[in-house]
């Protein structure tokens, strides 16, 4: 195998399919990055670990075909470190060199024979805009849960019914719903999944805001179990979550106290400030009264912060405490220049979401409902003793 390749078209290629490379691979070969070469001009690269795959394909000046398997995260640092220079790969018994101007690196081959097949990904189902894609499942992921006591809700739910696409993540002490469009292949397109978030993440950031990406929806023959995304070269394929996820669109309050409106901006920079003082796992309290919301922290004989932010109100004044590493995650992904908040009482759910002018209609495309945490019981640890879930454990099994 030989061939040339731009440094950078090299760098960005390597990037995207070693990013899921596991840390303790069960085989050494799935730490392992597959090369084809073709001689028709082109160079695939692939990564595969029985759950997750990535595939690119770039453009290369190919004089030898040929297929290798190297160590990719190694790869990955390499060809990141290289010089802005025209790279060589080339095959020298059974060592893969990497030649940039006078750096070289000779690389070990694994045995490619032993490398598993990359899943057959499902048929292609319909296409989304790229910007509003990643930012929906930044928006959203964010809420799943990130422990493995309740597998079910480290998951991404999606739920497709023509050109309606809802994501939702709960890890049960607040919920984010993002609804969107899509351009489907069928009207009549009807889909639910449940994709691991970390991984859907991952996936959206490394696609890129640019362009489109296609969905390659399970179902279809040899695709079940599974979802596809594709944008331009770049496409991967990840395995779905087992199970049934517990109905949380009922957690949504059905009737509003008051509603509060304020810059977004404004109220994540008083809320860093005075979480400054929190001791871990302790609550902000948010006081709103007509024209301003008075924010705070620390009791007794603890350090104390408190700030002031203006704030429009509509209904009776209320006092809400909030875990608020919570609730700056939903603030920083909001969006829109100010946000709403809907209340109904200081021991229930509150209601996020975003607004683009002091005054109007909330765009309730996207939702975050957080808990509060009681009065009764400042230090709170991870949703514990002064915080309430969503749900119940037994509601999720």
């Amino acid at each position: 195998m030989k061939f040339r390749v731009e440094r950078e078209v090299l760098a960005d290629a390597v990037a995207w399919v070693a990013r899921g490379l596991p840390n303790r691979p069960p085989v050494p070969v799935l730490s392992g990055v597959l090369i084809e070469a073709d001689r028709a001009g082109t160079v695939t690269l692939s990564a595969f670990d029985y759950e997750v795959s990535a595939k690119v394909t770039v453009a290369a000046d190919v004089d030898e075909g040929g297929t290798v398997l190297v160590t990719g995260r190694l790869l990955s640092e390499i060809s990141r470190a290289l010089p802005a220079r025209p790279v060589d790969v080339s095959t020298e018994g059974n060592k893969v060199t990497v030649t940039c101007g006078t750096s070289r690196f000779s690389l070990l081959m694994m045995q490619a024979d032993d490398y598993p097949t990359l899943p057959a990904a499902p048929q292609p189902s319909g296409t989304i805009a790229g910007d509003v894609f990643t930012q929906a499942v930044h928006q959203v992921a964010i809420a799943a849960d990130r422990g493995d006591t309740l597998p079910i809700l480290t998951g991404v739910r999606m739920q497709i019914e023509g050109d309606k696409v809802t994501l939702l993540a709960t890890d049960r002490y607040r919920l984010a719903m993002r609804e969107l469009t899509w351009a489907p292949a069928r009207s009549d397109a009807a889909y639910t999944a449940l994709i691991p978030a970390r991984t859907l993440s991952d996936t959206a950031k490394a696609l890129g805001a640019a362009g489109s990406v296609e969905l390659a929806l399970g179902g279809n023959a040899g695709g079940d179990g599974l979802i596809g995304f594709e944008a331009g070269q770049r496409r991967a394929t990840t395995r779905l979550l087992d199970g049934e996820y517990p109905k949380v669109t009922s957690i949504f309050p059905t009737s509003v106290d008051s509603e509060a409106v304020l810059e977004t901006g404004a109220l994540i920079e008083a809320v860093k400030r005075v979480a400054l003082v929190a001791e871990r796992n302790t609550p902000v309290r948010l006081r709103f009264t007509d024209g301003q919301v008075a924010i705070e922290a620390g009791t007794g004989d603890d350090a104390q912060a408190s700030e002031a932010v203006e704030s429009t109100l509509t209904g009776p004044d209320i006092e809400i405490a909030f875990n608020p590493h919570f609730l700056l995650d939903g603030l920083g992904v909001i969006g829109t220049p100010f946000t709403r908040f809907s209340f109904t009482q200081p021991s229930r759910p509150a209601v996020m979401a975003g607004q683009r002018e002091a005054t109007g209609e909330a765009d309730t495309s996207y939702r975050y409902v957080l808990m509060p945490v009681r009065f009764a019981s400042w230090g709170f640890t991870g949703g514990g003793a002064g915080m309430e879930p969503l749900m119940k454990p037994q509601q999720v099994v």
